[in-house]
């Protein structure tokens, strides 16, 4: 009875042992360009642990401006989120990335004027865009960066109303600055994305003049201003990651569409130093410009090439002749 007892007990000591290792998840690094609200899917994948149930590990690291984009030509990171004009310029240099998704096919930008001004020209927000883009006629307007896609958007909507850019006064401005320059009339108005311009529309001291969001133009979606990258080679050596981040990604877009109270919700708590009422409002246009699935399309880099060319910081010459091999849908489209 004794040596059954040892036996049984040796027994027990191995099943561990015997047993399957779980696998450990596996890990990536992504870049985002600044913490704003038009990324609400991505934090909802990394808040509410979409990527961690698929077993993937992400951490988010900001990095302003276009140094997201190129910490992952650099093999600094593994994915960054830029715009698709960012990945159409590289392109154009022969530097080829590759584009997995694409979180906010409308972008959330608008002009804005102030109230004040558009008062006194009689300002109609049902005009036709070309007649309400020529309030922009010889005003000093912020943008983020001088030839950023957010200048580019300025610049060819001025165009639409028949307005020389170079007549529009540029002032390059964070949305902190922006917004105590606006306020004292140092500024005429200025283009941000969420939540700078609900701001004012909630204090009632701005003017939407135009927005992709209410298709101005009227071609300028699909377009790409949540492009999610990563270098070509990386999704050969490491498919599976790309695999479980894609899912991580449409489960985020699908949050902010199929529960958008809780989705509401977080957004609230992600950026609780503003107010209710202007993250409600900001929440609204994030949802229409975020897709489901988050898919890539060719159109998304001709419209964005075509901003460009529109702006005049393009030539038509410069168009790439083919988008291919610089995005795919397999990463997105297979997610359930």
């Amino acid at each position: 009875m004794r040596c059954l007892h040892r036996a049984l007990a040796i027994a027990l000591l191995l099943v561990p042992m015997a047993m399957p290792a779980r696998a450990e998840n596996e890990h990536a690094l992504m870049a985002l360009p600044a913490d704003v609200m038009q990324f609400l899917g991505i934090y909802a994948a990394q808040d509410l642990g979409f990527w961690q149930r698929e077993g993937l590990d992400v951490k988010t690291v900001f990095i302003a401006g276009v140094g997201s984009f190129n910490a992952v030509v650099s093999g600094s990171a593994d994915f960054s989120v830029s715009s698709a004009v960012a990945l159409t310029r590289a392109a154009a240099h022969g530097q080829r990335m590759l584009a997995i998704a694409n979180m906010i096919d409308r972008p959330v930008w608008s002009i804005v004027v102030s109230k004040e001004i558009a008062d006194a020209a009689h300002f109609d927000p049902a005009a036709p865009l070309a007649m309400r883009a020529r309030l922009l006629q010889g005003r000093k307007i912020s943008i983020d960066a001088v030839n950023s896609v957010v200048h580019a958007y300025l610049r060819a909507i001025a165009r639409a109303g028949g307005v020389d850019p170079e007549n529009i006064i540029v002032a390059p401005l964070q949305p902190a600055d922006t917004l105590a320059a606006f306020s004292r009339k140092a500024l005429d108005g200025f283009v941000a994305g969420t939540p700078w311009p609900q701001q004012v529309l909630q204090n009632g001291t701005g003017v939407v003049i135009a927005s992709p969001i209410t298709n101005d133009p009227d071609w300028i979606a699909p377009n790409g201003s949540g492009v999610v990258v990563t270098r070509p080679q990386f999704c050969v050596e490491h498919r599976s990651i790309c695999l479980k981040m894609g899912k991580g990604l449409v489960a985020g877009a699908r949050f902010i569409h199929e529960q958008p109270d809780e989705a509401l919700a977080l957004m609230k708590k992600h950026f609780d130093k503003i107010d209710a009422a202007v993250i409600e409002r900001s929440f609204k246009v994030v949802e229409i410009g975020t897709p489901l699935p988050p898919v890539m399309v060719s159109a998304v880099l001709a419209n964005s090439e075509r901003l460009n060319i529109e702006a005049g910081l393009m030539a038509p010459a410069d168009r790439l002749k083919s988008y291919d091999g610089l995005f795919t849908d397999a990463f997105v489209r297979q997610a359930p």
